[in-house]
C-alpha cells in the first residue's frame, strides 16, 4: 500500500451562485500515519475541503486519489470516521442507544455492535451515563459522544473538524489523549481546529490554507524554524494578516 494516504491534484470547488472559488487550485499530500492539520482564518476553505474529501460535497474540478486511487465513496467510506463540527447524534436517544444505531449503519455484526459501543462509551467516561437523556449533558459530553459515534466501526482515517471547541480541559485531555492512542495504534488523523496551542502540540504535519489556497504545508516544527515563527499563531498571523475575518 502506497505511503500517500491522500494525494490531491488542482482541486477546485466554486458554489453554485457564487462568483470566486472556495478552493482554488489545492495541491497536498497526506502520508498514511499522519496527524495532520488543516488550518487558517475563518472562511479560509477548511470545511469545504474536508467534506469534498468526505464525498459530502463534489469539487468543481481536480482529483482526490486515497492510495493513489481515484476517490471512489462506496470503497473508501467504511475505512473512514467523520467528526463533524456540529452535534451529530439523535437527542432523543441515549448514548448507547446512539452508539448502537450508527453501529449498526455501518453493518456490524450484532456482536461488534455490542461490545464496540460498551468499550467507546468507557474510552470516553460516558459508560456511567449510557442510559441518560442527552439533554443533561454538558457540552464536553456531547463532544466526546461525537467523537465515539465517529470511531464507532474502528476506521483506518479519521476527519475531525473542530473536535474540542466549547469544551473543558478534562474533556479536551480526554479527547486529545484518545485521537494519540488510535494514531499510536495506525489510524491517519485529518483535523482542522482554531486552537493554535493544541494544533502546535498535536499535529505531526500541517496545511495552511487562506482563501481557498495552500499557503504553507509540511512537518510542523521544520516548518515554524523555515519561517522563523515562534509557534503557530505567529506563523498564522505571518502568513494571513490581521484583518477581521467573517
Amino acid at each position: 500500500m502506497s505511503t500517500h494516504c491522500i494525494k490531491i491534484e488542482g482541486l477546485t470547488k466554486r458554489y453554485p451562485g457564487e462568483k470566486i472559488d472556495s478552493l482554488a487550485g489545492i495541491d497536498l499530500t497526506i502520508d498514511t500515519g499522519n496527524k495532520f492539520g488543516i488550518l487558517g482564518p475563518n472562511g479560509a476553505g477548511k470545511t469545504t475541503l474536508i467534506s469534498i474529501l468526505c464525498g459530502i460535497f463534489e469539487q468543481s474540478s481536480g482529483q482526490v486519489y486515497y492510495w493513489d486511487k481515484p476517490f471512489d465513496l462506496k470503497t473508501i467510506k467504511p475505512k473512514m470516521g467523520y467528526v463533524p463540527q456540529e452535534y451529530a447524534f439523535y437527542t432523543e436517544l441515549t448514548p448507547l442507544q446512539n452508539l448502537e444505531y450508527f453501529a449498526a449503519m455501518h453493518n456490524m455484526t450484532s456482536t461488534e455492535i455490542k461490545t464496540q459501543s460498551l468499550q467507546k462509551l468507557e474510552l470516553l467516561g460516558l459508560d456511567g451515563v449510557k442510559d441518560k437523556k442527552l439533554e443533561t449533558f454538558s457540552g464536553g459530553m456531547k463532544r466526546r459522544l461525537n467523537l465515539a459515534i465517529g470511531i464507532i466501526h474502528k476506521p483506518t482515517i479519521l476527519f475531525l473538524d473542530e473536535p474540542t471547541v466549547g469544551v473543558d480541559v478534562q474533556s479536551k485531555t480526554a479527547i486529545i489523549n484518545l485521537l494519540n492512542k488510535l494514531n499510536q495504534e495506525g489510524t491517519t488523523i485529518i483535523y482542522t481546529s482554531h486552537h493554535l496551542d493544541e494544533a502546535q502540540e498535536f499535529c505531526s504535519h500541517i496545511a495552511l490554507i487562506d482563501y481557498g489556497k495552500i499557503i504553507a504545508s509540511g512537518e510542523t516544527k521544520p516548518l515554524l524554524d523555515e519561517h522563523k515563527a515562534v509557534d503557530l499563531k505567529e506563523l498564522l498571523i505571518n502568513l494571513t494578516g490581521e484583518a477581521f475575518r467573517d
